[in-house]
């Protein structure tokens, strides 16, 4: 019996002008949504396209480490927005105190306003120990699962959804709210929801926190180049 020919690949599709603007518009508009979600539950239809792209993110060995908890109990965000109170206040007096007022006014969650919170995980034994790309650099599968949450957030963005990262909050009390064995890496918090506003420009820069570096500061040639480190 004679084996199967191999796959190939197939012509590259070519993109039109307007398509490939289209992406960068998306790319460029993309928010981290905190205080402008409505209070509608998130259109099933439009919840399922954004997490298909989420699922069609490249990830090594074509492990798909990620799983999606849908967080919509009330009762349950409320125990999730009490982490992060409890966290954010301790996090509030790590800045040195000519910021920590500013700190404070920033609204840096949507945990109760969002009708939908996302966790997004790694499961890092998915594929037993050894895992093709993984070998020699072992974090590959919690990069693999963050381009997941970028796909996320941009199929998110065109479907007029705002998404919003909430990163303060104690790994272990998250992860007995919710459950989540040891063994699983909580990579990303995300509350989602219905919007029709979104700022000009990251809400951080326009409210003074940090503006965004110029591209050119950023680049080196052919290896670390000391001198133009910031």
């Amino acid at each position: 019996m004679s084996a199967s020919p191999l796959p190939q690949p197939l012509p590259a599709r070519r993109f039109t002008e307007a398509e490939r603007q289209a992406l960068h518009d998306i790319i460029a508009e993309r928010r981290d949504v905190r205080d402008e979600f409505l209070p509608d539950p998130v259109d099933p239809a439009a919840l399922r396209r954004v997490l298909e792209a989420a699922h069609l993110a490249p990830s090594v060995g074509f492990m798909q480490p990620w799983n999606f908890i849908l967080i919509r109990d009330a009762a349950r965000r409320a125990e999730v927005h009490a982490a992060f109170r409890r966290a954010n206040d301790e996090a509030a007096e790590l800045f040195p105190e000519e910021k920590r007022d500013t700190y404070r006014s920033l609204k840096l969650e949507g945990i109760l306003k969002a009708p939908l919170n996302i966790c997004v995980t790694c499961d890092r034994n998915r594929c037993g120990e050894v895992v093709l790309g993984r070998t020699h650099n072992p974090e590959m599968d919690l990069y693999s699962t963050v381009c997941a949450v970028q796909n996320l957030w941009l199929a998110a963005r065109a479907e007029g959804l705002g998404v919003g990262w909430v990163s303060i909050y104690r790994e272990e009390e998250l992860r007995s709210i919710l459950g989540i064995p040891e063994a699983v890496k909580i990579v990303a918090y995300l509350c989602v929801g219905h919007v029709d506003r979104f700022y000009a420009a990251p809400e951080l820069a326009l409210k003074g926190w940090r503006q965004r570096l110029p591209l050119d500061d950023l680049l080196m040639e052919e290896g670390w180049q000391a001198d133009r480190a910031l």
